[in-house]
């Protein structure tokens, strides 16, 4: 994969700090990330699920901590990879945030604005039930993918998440929906939870606009501060992909090597998810616990995966 270019990269820096007459540099450093990831998210790497995945644990850290939680990736990560199959009521606060935005990087990204869809992600972040508020926000919604362009999109979602009593949090994770939705991507990439930019300056104002789709030239600055943030959350994913596909092409060369039976499940499972947990024997691969801690083993002197945990019990594994 090529780098990212210099030049896009001092763009994406000089916009988030240039005087007001830098919108259209903005604008500019933001449609040639977002092209750049485009090519990333189109290639449809044999990695994507566990970047996406990657992205999403970003994000409900970024998340929880502007909420005044205390846990960190590696709390978030034991909280859903320790908690037994289903028991997903015990993962606490903080661990539904990470599931919201795993709902985000593993479901359709044409599934993901649903009214079914919305009210668990509302729940999941936190807000209790209101039929009302989800059908307002849904119709906003509606109108933004129909006929917004992509700024009037990016701060009109925010603008909608807020006018109907959501944070900022599910601002970002609806804008990040509406954005694959826009460019056709199959899966929603996260990328505005993880900027913590968007808890302070970027931070979405109330507005007595009759429609969400309005025009930037209401709030200029606001609208180039979201641009700038949604240009730096796309070269951060872009970074990521370039780490993770080095690690991924190790794993996947070694992967002849490996003579356990279901090895090669496994393999395809850590492609597709943030981390692994060795502690419980897997249904789908038919190996026991032993069995994976023995091939992860392996995988970690081969140079193929690493242990995310540090722990000597309950040991995580992933790219």
């Amino acid at each position: 994969m090529a780098p990212v270019p210099f030049w896009l990269r001092k763009a994406v820096e000089a916009a988030q700090t240039c005087a007001p007459k830098g919108l259209e540099d903005a604008a500019i450093a933001f449609g040639a990330a977002i092209a750049m990831l485009d090519t990333v998210v189109r290639r449809e790497e044999r990695w994507a699920g566990a970047w996406r995945q990657r992205l999403a644990l970003s994000a409900a850290a970024v998340t929880a901590k502007q909420a005044g939680r205390v846990e960190d990736e590696a709390a978030l990560r034991d909280s859903l990879l320790l908690t037994r199959p289903g028991d997903f009521l015990s993962v606490g606060p903080a661990g539904s945030m990470l599931l919201a935005w795993r709902r985000l990087a593993v479901r359709p990204a044409e599934e993901v604005l649903t009214a079914k869809n919305l009210a668990a992600v509302l729940e999941e972040f936190g807000y209790a039930p209101d039929d009302e508020a989800l059908s307002a926000l849904a119709d906003d919604l509606r109108q933004l993918g129909a006929g917004a362009g992509m700024v009037a999109t990016l701060t009109g979602t925010f603008m909608a998440a807020e006018r109907h009593g959501f944070g900022r949090a599910v601002g970002a994770w609806l804008a990040d929906a509406l954005l694959a939705q826009r460019l056709g991507w199959v899966h929603a990439v996260p990328l505005l939870g993880a900027e913590a930019a968007l808890g302070a300056s970027a931070r979405p104002r109330r507005s007595a606009a009759s429609s969400v789709a309005i025009s930037i030239g209401t709030d200029p600055e606001h609208a180039k501060g979201l641009l700038a943030v949604q240009a730096r959350a796309a070269l951060r994913a872009i970074d990521l992909s370039a780490e993770l596909g080095r690690r991924a092409e190790r794993l996947i060369a070694v992967a002849p090597k490996l003579r356990a039976k279901g090895a090669d499940l496994v393999v395809d499972q850590l492609l597709n998810e943030d981390a692994l947990v060795a502690s419980r024997g897997d249904k789908k691969t038919g190996m026991s616990d032993r069995g994976l801690r023995r091939l992860f083993d392996k995988l970690v002197d081969l140079g193929a995966v690493r242990e995310l945990s540090g722990r000597a019990t309950f040991r995580i594994y992933g790219l």
